[in-house]
């Protein structure tokens, strides 16, 4: 599946689902094996469950990769019906929630497919998820400079999400051309989950990697197209 600038091209099969991660093994040295997934990147997993599941379900196999359940990432920028969906399944994989903004005016600027979905449907179906599965949710907030980053802006998340057994994972934004965002300063980023952790929420700050290589979170896009 991909999207983001280039809009979306089509879904991926199980095979090809598949393929990623038999490709990643294949490149591992022999004392070394593929030990976690994260479903997240380019594409939106949950529109695409009937083809994920099965992938995931033979990388867990002890015939496939013998992957734990409870260490493959699904992640989503909010579809509630896959969400529920996911948990009826109860399959034991680990949520993340794209939430980026605390409040429908400012994520709907950020996300465009709230215009129709709305936080507060997502974090119903994020609950229903927790209640089913016992498993938290997390919640990927990528810190925007000057746009979603400033104390008022965690005081909202904060209030959005306190009481929930949730965690807050908080990225930096890795500079992507054509954007016209930016990476907030260490200490703005520190300040930020400092009033989330004072507030009772569990909080981490994504450690970067792969961004001079452009391979960092929200960095990973096709440059060519193959004809």
């Amino acid at each position: 599946m991909c999207h983001g600038l280039d809009g979306v091209a089509r879904n991926l099969t199980s095979g090809e689902i598949l393929e990623q991660m038999l490709q990643l093994q294949r490149l591992l040295g022999d004392h070394e094996r593929l030990s976690h997934v994260v479903v997240m990147g380019m594409g939106e997993p949950l529109a695409n469950l009937a083809a994920l599941m099965p992938a995931l379900a033979m990388a867990a196999s002890r015939d496939g990769l013998g992957i734990s359940v409870r260490r493959v990432t699904i992640s989503t920028v909010g579809l509630p019906e896959g969400i529920r969906r996911l948990a009826a399944l109860n399959c034991q994989y680990h949520l993340a929630v794209s939430l980026h903004a605390a409040d429908d005016e400012l994520r709907n600027q950020l996300v465009p497919a709230n215009r129709t979905i709305g936080i507060a449907a997502i974090l119903a179906a994020a609950d229903e998820y927790f209640q089913r599965t016992g498993r938290r949710v997390t919640f990927e907030y990528v810190l925007l400079a000057a746009v979603n980053d400033q104390p008022e802006h965690a005081q909202r998340l904060l209030a959005l999400l306190r009481g929930r057994p949730a965690l807050v994972n908080l990225i930096p934004y890795n500079l992507v051309a054509g954007l016209p965002y930016q990476t907030p300063p260490a200490t703005t980023t520190a300040r930020f989950a400092e009033i989330l952790a004072q507030g009772g929420l569990d909080v981490a700050i994504r450690y970067r990697k792969g961004d001079r290589i452009d391979a960092a979170c929200g960095q990973l896009r096709r440059r060519t197209t193959a004809t």
